[in-house]
């Protein structure tokens, strides 16, 4: 049968800057070779999407507000579709709506929950009691919910106790391995002044709690003095965590050589080059529902080293694509020194680390196409329209 589904987004291309906009934007194309699929997503005017933006009255308000203001224009517009299939609690609430309004099912991948991340309170201060009730109102009457991995599934069980474990589907998220693949080229690296013929620990991620960059940069002060250590690392969540990891810099870069931190957004080939050229890539998450970044560092030929959190271990396999590293919030200066000694671990011996980055780049292609996940989504579409929407 012919479905058409309204897809509802915070993150859409070309405004992408999380692991939750890159799934969107990967996963698309290939739905769309299944099924009709129309997006809706935040921000600026887009030929192959329906934008939406915050009300202007609300222009100096809380963030979770404005949010709520797209979220009541997507759910007015999203109109003649079979379902809804909404990311992130920035769009539950239009999904939600939607499934009232319209009187059709909503289905939400859960790419993080707002119970696990209560340093967002930093960040948005009263707003974050209202994306946690956001979320949850969404997910408790959702029609299906598809978490990334099994990690995240028993999460949303754990958090969301009244939800029916029958309606919580593991859709693992993808790699486009024609994408990120291991590459020769080095000129982005030269003009960084990285030395791609010395070792590198490569990090790439956002400046969050959740990231765990403090975390790597308080290891590294115990990483051999001779590999270099690259931070791909910006968009601070708050300017108290910007000051944070900008002392602790200064620090590592005092204390040794070798520290390279590139706060630019950089563009995928030159993400592909480092990558491709690091030793080591660092995953510190201190939680982590599955981590695309783990999947764009092993598609490229690297070896992981990376917390234990969350879905990791179900992406970095243990003694064979990366080092698993346990983190204990309660013993953290523990957590960053056995970071460290893993590091170590592999630069000390860089052709079992090659073997590594091989069998993970394997992994990626045989494992974690988006094909595949398209599939496994529409087949979680097609369960719920032949059930229909619940009350």
């Amino acid at each position: 049968m012919s479905v058409r589904i309204g897809l509802l987004t915070r993150e859409y291309p070309p405004e992408i800057y999380g692991g939750a906009g890159v799934h969107v934007e990967f996963l698309v194309p290939r739905l769309r070779e299944l099924v009709d699929v129309d997006v809706h997503c935040f921000g600026g005017v887009r030929a192959d999407a329906h934008s939406h933006v915050p009300a202007p009255g609300l222009a100096g308000a809380n963030a979770a507000l404005s949010t709520l203001s797209v979220d009541l224009d997507m759910a007015a517009a999203v109109t003649a579709v079979d379902l809804v299939h909404s990311h992130t609690w920035y769009a539950n609430m239009a999904g939600h709506l939607a499934k009232l309004l319209h009187d059709v099912p909503h289905v939400v991948t859960a790419h993080s929950l707002e119970p696990r991340r209560p340093w967002k309170a930093e960040q948005l201060g009263g707003g974050y009691r209202i994306s946690s009730w956001v979320e949850r109102t969404a997910i408790e009457a959702a029609d299906a919910v598809i978490a990334v991995s099994a990690g995240m599934r028993a999460d949303v069980l754990d958090c969301y106790p009244n939800l029916d474990p029958d309606r919580v589907h593991v859709v693992r998220n993808g790699i486009d391995t024609s994408a990120y693949h291991p590459v020769t080229e080095t000129d982005a690296l030269l003009r960084f002044g990285i030395d791609p013929d010395r070792p590198i620990v490569a990090f790439v991620g956002r400046i969050t709690r959740q990231k765990g960059v403090a975390h790597l940069v308080a290891a590294a002060h115990h990483i051999d003095r001779a590999a270099q250590v690259v931070l791909c690392a910006g968009a601070p969540d708050t300017p108290e965590i910007a000051e944070e990891i900008t002392a602790a810099v200064a620090d590592l870069a005092a204390a040794r050589p070798g520290v390279f931190w590139i706060q630019q957004m950089l563009q995928p080939a030159e993400v592909r080059q480092i990558l491709s050229h690091a030793t080591v890539f660092v995953c510190p998450s201190v939680y982590e529902p599955l981590g695309i970044v783990n999947l764009e560092a092993m598609a490229c030929g690297t070896a992981v080293v990376a917390s234990d959190v969350g879905g990791i271990p179900e992406v970095v396999e243990a003694g064979r694509t990366g080092l698993l590293v346990h983190f204990d919030e309660h013993d953290v200066l523990t957590y960053q020194r056995e970071l460290a000694d893993a590091v170590n671990e592999l630069l000390a011996a860089p052709e079992r680390a090659a073997v590594m980055g091989a069998a993970g780049r394997a992994r990626a292609e045989r494992e974690f196409s988006w094909a595949s996940v398209a599939e496994q989504t529409v087949a979680v579409y097609r369960r719920v329209l032949h059930a229909g929407p619940t009350g």
